[in-house]
């Protein structure tokens, strides 16, 4: 008997995956044992890609036995690559290639209404997920991942990260805590992840030292784009050092808040009211924004309460919050509608923006609303608040027009 490894999910609910059970022998070639859904059509596929994946990694003699759940290329290679890494040394990566539809790179001032979570370890989740127009789509590494299933995530986020269709949406994988966060970097770093969330983020020292590995795999993998930070609040003693993470590195773009392990750390239980999380919420708010960075709030839990969720949108964006997280798509529209902005809002982001284009037309090299300067990440802001309200149909495509009337 060799060294014997296994990988992936297996299971009546399990779709687009698969499992392998790979054993290495001393002779008789490569032996595979495939049992899959869809055998009659890509079966030769399935085992062809599987000895590419073996001859790749040096390995003549084994025993795969695979199970298949109608897993796409991507998947099956992540799974094996998992396998074939627990039974023998290499240093070597089977990549998919990048989509071209995955090249883009983001903002820090960018708009984050919605982050949608999916769990690392699930594909059939991330396959469709750009589809539901999410601000962005979070590959999870951290509490929906079964601690035993967490080597094996790293290699499907890092190949999801490469091969499936964002459609725009922010490319944001959740780490594990540091300093175990520390290891999932040189599966994400190189594969145009744009933001890492910290969970569980309790001191400044955290950052640093993680923003320290993030330039040593940057410089190693050539990466030149900025890799965004994004800490979360889930402690009292988090909660009390919020100002001091929020400064700690020029690449923290925003502050969240996780409400479940901070209510556990309180002692006491979440309400849809929220308030054993006031002080929390207010004591974040007040630090991202005296930080210049934004704030964001909680997932909701209940994915069959929407009218609930809606209050609790609102109530977010009264204290502050610029967005919050989502667990289902379906969150994903009612999240947008109650963040969208309002009367006031838009009108003064009409001010703003048309001030910017006037200080254009005439070749001012500030910007300029009444006596008041207006620095550059207000303007950004505020067109953005205008984009918003277009997609939203709150303005229409001539609102400048009607606007310089008005005035």
């Amino acid at each position: 008997m060799g060294k014997i490894a296994t990988a992936g999910n297996d299971g009546a609910d399990v779709r687009s995956d698969c499992q392998v059970t790979l054993e290495l022998t001393s002779s008789g070639g490569i032996e595979i044992d495939l049992t899959s859904k869809v055998e009659a059509l890509y079966g030769a596929a399935i085992r062809k890609e599987c000895e590419e994946i073996l001859s790749y990694f040096g390995i003549c003699n084994c025993h795969l036995v695979m199970k298949d759940s109608g897993a796409l290329s991507y998947v099956i290679q992540a799974r094996l690559e998992a396998a074939i890494k627990q039974v023998i040394d290499t240093d070597k990566n089977y990549l998919p290639p990048m989509l071209d539809t995955n090249n883009y790179i983001t903002e820090k001032e960018r708009y984050r209404r919605s982050r949608l979570y999916l769990p690392g370890n699930t594909p059939k989740l991330a396959i469709n997920a750009g589809l539901h127009s999410p601000d962005g789509i979070i590959l999870d590494l951290e509490d929906s991942v079964a601690p035993a299933k967490k080597y094996e995530t790293r290699f499907l986020v890092r190949n999801t990260l490469r091969a499936v269709d964002f459609y725009g949406a922010e490319r944001m994988v959740r780490i594990n805590q540091i300093p175990k966060g520390l290891e999932d970097l040189e599966y994400v770093i190189p594969h145009n992840v744009h933001v890492l969330l910290v969970p569980k983020c309790e001191d400044a020292e955290q950052i640093e030292v993680l923003e320290e590995v993030i330039g040593e795999l940057k410089e190693k993998y050539h990466v030149k784009h900025d890799i965004w930070l994004m800490p979360i609040i889930e402690s009292a003693l988090g909660v009390i050092n919020a100002y001091s993470i929020a400064k700690s590195s020029p690449y923290i773009v925003a502050l969240a808040i996780g409400l479940e392990d901070y209510t556990a750390d309180l002692g006491t239980q979440r309400t849809n009211e929220g308030t054993e999380t006031f002080f929390a919420r207010c004591q974040l708010v007040n630090a991202a924004k005296a930080a210049g960075i934004q704030a964001i709030d909680s997932v909701f839990s209940d994915v069959s309460d929407m009218e609930a969720l809606a209050e609790n949108v609102k109530r977010s964006k009264q204290l502050g919050f610029d967005g919050m997280g989502c667990i289902h798509p379906r969150q994903i529209g009612v999240i947008h509608e109650n963040y969208a902005p309002e009367e006031a809002e838009i009108e003064r982001a009409k001010m703003i923006v048309n001030a910017y284009i006037l200080a254009e037309e005439q070749g001012l090299g500030v910007v300029a609303l009444g006596s008041k300067m207006i620095d550059p990440p207000v303007v950004k802001r505020a067109q953005r608040t205008i984009d918003i309200a277009l997609k939203t149909g709150r303005i229409d495509a001539n609102w400048r027009d009607k606007f310089l009337k008005e005035v």
